[in-house]
């Protein structure tokens, strides 16, 4: 380095630095402190090297540029107003150094011109296409829309996608969802007051007035990240609130935006460094997305300084002096004094703590106990009775529409999801169903009678609700019997479908009940199961030291109640939709199906009729008779046998009730000629309340019609028990309680007589069937239950492997920056960090790719992470960080998962073993008939600081479980209830402890008890995530985001400019 030349104790002649833009970018005078722009630059000029000549307003917009001053180093960018062209004629005539160039910021107006530059230094952007209009509304060949998607010379892009204008400073950007997830755009837009974005779920279709870019969405757990640079070597990053969620903005006491500092990976960072570089912006702002394992920049800004951070505005002047110092004062050094000359009058900025305790459900281990880790499997809300209707179909025209959406292969089944493929068959049923129902006139007519009615069934069906979502309805068909006849040409033959078999499955749909109770459910979880005040978790998440992640299997109600639990857990506010797409992840192979134990589940049933119908009054103990529950059959009513026939005598009562009401309904259409559509299921999703008007008018809750209601009371009967065979069908036993309690809840003001006493009949022999589905005994329980719940069982040991690996890592790194702080004085920090900057470039990136990194080896790679960057955070306890991971499935997993942590310890290998569930914890589960919706199993993590990292002690699991909604409609004594039950809607029962108090549950032991179990983690897929983080506290991530290193363009930018 050459050492700083010094002249009678000052300096020579002084740099100056001419602040060409608007005046509303720089604010002056008293509010110097206020602006980014005024706190950097009286930071340089304390360094006395500098002196500041500000252009303004006047001289920008009304002088000739001969007449404005001539400066050494010039900050020009573009914002409103500004007249780019002149100050590139004034850089052309006194050639300054730029921090910003001029020519390049023209690319900025022009998305699809950023676009291409980031293609063509190969930084990765979302996969996009253009659609380019030479005047509105133009037609063009090469761009089609579909209800779920838009193609563009041949690219489809699949909702959700993004539809960008081509103009840079067009900031009303769209997003428009799929109709599985209840369809809509969400319009986002420049912050106006506390708004971001709006959504507007009666908008499907795409602007045509101008020209546009559509990208496919990236799902980023609801988070952006601002990347800031000064110079290609320096880059900040700050995480905040993404728009895409409720549109709402998150905002300090100040009423600024709140955004926290977050490290970026080495991959980011050489993106950021080549962003720097290709639009040869100094300092430039863009915009980064982080989805499955890789990062995205989906829009460059220009120039753009961070708000708020005092640490970043000593950085950014330092990088801008060594800047200024190496393109016109090369002879003098640019190192960096040991004190900085505005440190002394640096204000202290005051930090936020957290109230830190132990678990509040179990009891407290201490105050060195420190929450790390919430894993909960959830059941999904409260729904509509599932429903199927099956029939053979010989017509024409439903052959042709198989036909035709199959490809026209004859043998091939079909399909029908979509809304164009729905309203197809709508028309072809409307036409196919009589207007009125005839008269039986002999026995031979009745399959005709029946068939009519199950096709009136299907075209009431797809009227219901108003608009289709495949989310809720879906048709196979399937070919059954084939014809050969010749074609047209005469010579060859070709096969004909003339009967198929047409499966319509409909219903299971969430209610109101069910989002206001997930909604609940996620407020209550915020409150309780979080250490600390009530607002620890928000505080924690808007901090990212919450890593959330939430999983839905397929099924639309479970992906709405775990969209709706999202909203109450994280505050959100607005419609589910965009909560849905944002935060939810699909993963159907983890939580959907039973096809692994299908073949134990059907000799599960078969036993369990044997035992029902047979009547015996007790059943074989298996060896033992200390416990209740090691009985096959266990939990059946001793009068199971008894109660079959009352069962099918009250339905048939319920039945023919619904009947009377469905045939006054078919009357009225009957007489009319329009289609009654009663209401809209798009617009339920976003309900929380009951339809008052169809309650008040005697009509069904929801979208059901009378004739709906009777076809399934209908089923129920018909399948329940067969009178030509006179055998029972114990499978049906389920869903005839299903559809008692759901009347009960949401139909009760029908007055139906004899619903009541068929629901306490249902209940019993339910009690009884539905644990036993799932298992005759114990060990049949547990093989069914690993066989289902495999793969999540293997899940969620990765995640608390992962915490503790990851809580291993911050807790060595943090004892030996303890250690090294006690060897070092503190004056000598500021010297410590001069020579930080100074690392060489290549040991850097050399030690950042080296360094350990987390999460390598398993499926946790392709989750998105953000971590707080504790250099810049203004937070008490930066490495505080929990993980959640919420699982929202059906009450086949619910049973599996908890059949395996209780009776994983007779499996042969752990003979010699106490459960993880202790004795009082079985016997309440015995007497839990019921996993009710919304029906939870929590696993909290806890690390005791105090004890060795090696000490099995250093980890402890907490679990609990709750039965979730499981309270009898019938329930008159309880005050909540009764309150809520006016609502149409159930309370939820608060956790239960499977561990007594006091107990020591190790991770340890958790993990060598369900091991044997759970799918393995070299079974999940391969990670496909680039280089990871190094961790919180890596010397190398921190240096290396404030490392000062050469502007490479402009050290002869004077020589080189063309």
């Amino acid at each position: 380095m050459v050492e700083m030349e010094e002249e009678g104790g000052g300096f020579g002649k002084k740099i100056t630095i001419g602040v060409c833009v608007m005046e509303k970018k720089v604010k002056c005078g008293s509010e110097v402190f206020s602006a980014p722009m005024g706190q950097i630059l009286d930071r340089l000029q304390s360094f006395g090297e500098f002196e500041t000549i500000y252009f303004g307003d006047k001289v920008i917009l009304e002088d000739p540029i001969e007449s404005w001053p001539i400066c050494d180093c010039l900050i020009a960018f573009y914002s409103n107003g500004y007249p780019l062209e002149k100050a590139e004629a004034y850089a052309t005539l006194r050639k300054p150094f730029l921090v910003n160039e001029l020519e390049q910021q023209h690319l900025l107006h022009d998305r699809r011109k950023v676009y291409e530059r980031l293609k063509l230094y190969g930084i990765p952007v979302p996969r996009y296409a253009l659609v380019n209009r030479e005047v509105a509304y133009q037609e063009l060949d090469y761009f089609v829309e579909e209800e779920d998607f838009v193609e563009v010379h041949g690219q489809r892009f699949w909702k959700p996608f993004v539809e960008k204008p081509i103009h840079g400073d067009d900031h009303s950007i769209m997003i428009y969802y799929p109709s599985s997830a209840g369809g809509g755009m969400k319009e986002l837009f420049r912050k106006v007051g506390n708004r971001s974005s709006e959504f507007n779920p009666e908008v499907r279709r795409v602007r045509r007035e101008g020209s546009y870019i559509y990208e496919e969405f990236k799902p980023t757990g609801g988070t952006d990240v601002k990347v800031y640079t000064v110079g290609p070597e320096y880059a900040h990053a700050e995480a905040r609130k993404s728009p895409v969620v409720d549109g709402v903005v998150m905002r300090n006491p100040d009423g600024k935006e709140v955004r926290y500092p977050v490290l970026l990976t080495p991959t980011e960072k050489q993106m950021a460094r080549e962003v720097c570089i290709a639009f040869r912006q100094g300092v430039c702002g863009f915009d980064l997305l982080r989805s499955d394992g890789c990062s995205y920049v989906c829009d460059v800004n220009g120039w753009s300084f961070v708000k708020n951070s005092h640490k970043y505005y000593d950085d950014a002047a330092c990088v801008l002096r060594k800047m200024f110092l190496d393109a016109k004062a090369p002879h003098l050094s640019s190192v960096i004094p040991p004190t900085l000359p505005w440190k002394l009058n640096e204000p202290v900025q005051p930090s936020e703590g957290l109230t830190r305790q132990g678990s509040g459900i179990i009891g407290t281990f201490g105050q060195s106990e420190e929450l790390r880790c919430v894993i909960a499997i959830i059941r999904h809300g409260d729904r509509t009775p599932k429903q199927k209707v099956k029939l053979k179909v010989t017509e024409e025209k439903l052959l042709k529409l198989m036909l035709k959406y199959n490809g026209g292969r004859p043998r091939s089944e079909t399909k029908l999801k979509s809304a164009i493929q729905l309203q197809d068959l709508l028309d072809a049923t409307r036409m196919l169903v009589p207007r009125t129902r005839q008269g039986r006139e002999s026995d031979s007519e009745t399959e005709d009678v029946e068939h009519a009615e199950k096709l009136r069934q299907v075209k009431a069906v797809l009227e219901e609700g108003g608009h289709f979502s495949g989310i809720y309805r879906k048709v196979q068909l399937k070919p059954l019997k084939w014809v050969k006849i010749t074609k047209s040409n005469g010579e060859e033959e070709e096969e004909r479908p003339v009967e198929a078999l047409m499966v319509l499955k409909y219903g299971g749909v969430l209610t109101h009940a069910g989002r206001k109770q997930a909604e609940d459910l996620g407020r209550y979880f915020r409150n309780n199961m979080y250490p600390g005040e009530g607002t620890g978790l928000l505080r924690l998440h808007s901090t990212y030291r919450h890593d959330l992640k939430i999983y839905s299997s397929d099924e639309g109600r479970v992906q709405m109640s775990a969209a709706a639990f999202a909203k109450g857990l994280l505050d959100l506010e607005g419609q589910l939709t965009p909560i849905l797409v944002s935060l939810v992840s699909k993963d159907s192979s983890m939580l959907d199906g039973l096809d692994n134990a299908s073949i134990e589940m059907e000799e599960a049933k078969a036993r369990l009729n044997e035992i029902i119908t047979s009547g015996a009054k007790t059943v074989q103990n298996n060896g033992s008779s200390e416990v209740p529950w090691m009985a096959d059959g266990a939990g059946l009513p001793s009068n199971a046998s008894e109660l079959l026939p009352k069962l099918v005598q009250l339905t048939k009562k319920v039945t023919e009730q619904v009947r009377l009401h469905a045939k006054d309904e078919d009357e009225e259409l009957a007489s009319s000629d329009d289609v009654i559509r009663p209401y809209d299921q798009g617009k339920a999703l976003g309900k929380t309340n009951i339809d008052v008007d169809r309650i008040a008018a005697g009509l069904p809750c929801g979208s059901e019609g009378f004739l709906l209601m009777y076809a399934r009371w209908k089923k129920l009967e018909r399948d329940l028990y067969n009178e030509r065979k006179e055998r029972f069908d114990i499978t049906q036993i389920p869903d005839v309680y299903d559809s008692c309690k759901y009347d009960l809840l949401h139909n009760a003001h029908l007055n139906l007589e004899g619903l009541d006493e068929l629901f306490k009949v249902a209940q019993l022999l339910a009690d009884g069937v539905i644990p036993n589905e799932y298992g005759i005994n114990p060990k049949q329980k547990l093989k069914i239950g690993s066989k289902i719940a495999r793969r999540l069982l293997g899940k969620v040991l990765i995640d608390l492997r992962n915490t503790r690996e990851e809580a291993i890592s911050v807790a060595e790194l943090k004892s030996n920056q303890d250690q090294d702080s006690i060897s070092k004085k503190p004056e000598k920090e500021d010297a410590e960090y001069q020579s930080k900057l100074y690392v060489k470039t290549d040991d850097l990136r050399r030690i950042s790719t080296t360094s350990n990194t987390m999460d390598q080896d398993d499926d946790d790679d392709k989750e998105t992470k953000y971590r707080l960057d504790p250099e810049y955070a203004n937070v008490k306890t930066p490495e505080r960080h929990v993980r959640t991971r919420l699982y929202f499935t059906s009450e086949s997993h619910i049973h599996s998962l908890m059949n395996v942590l209780r009776y994983c310890n007779l499996d042969e290998s752990l003979q010699e073993e106490d459960s993880l569930v202790c004795h009082n914890g079985l016997e309440r589960l015995y007497k839990t008939k019921e996993l009710d919706y919304m029906s939870y199993i929590v696993l909290r993590m806890f690390e005791n600081t105090e004890v060795a990292l090696e000490d099995p002690k250093r980890f402890r699991v907490e679990m609990t479980f709750s039965r979730g909604a499981d309270l009898s409609p019938l329930e008159k004594n309880d005050s909540e209830a009764a309150s809520l039950h006016q609502e149409h809607t159930l309370p939820i029962m608060g956790p239960e402890r499977m561990q007594e108090v006091g107990s020591y549950l190790t991770l340890e032991k958790m993990e060598r008890m369900v091991r044997p179990f759970a799918m393995p983690a070299e079974d999940f897929p391969p990670p496909s995530t680039p280089a990871g983080f190094s961790g919180y506290f890596a010397k190398s991530a921190a240096v290396l985001e404030r490392l000062v290193n050469l502007w490479p363009f402009h050290k002869h930018a004077n020589s080189s400019a063309k």
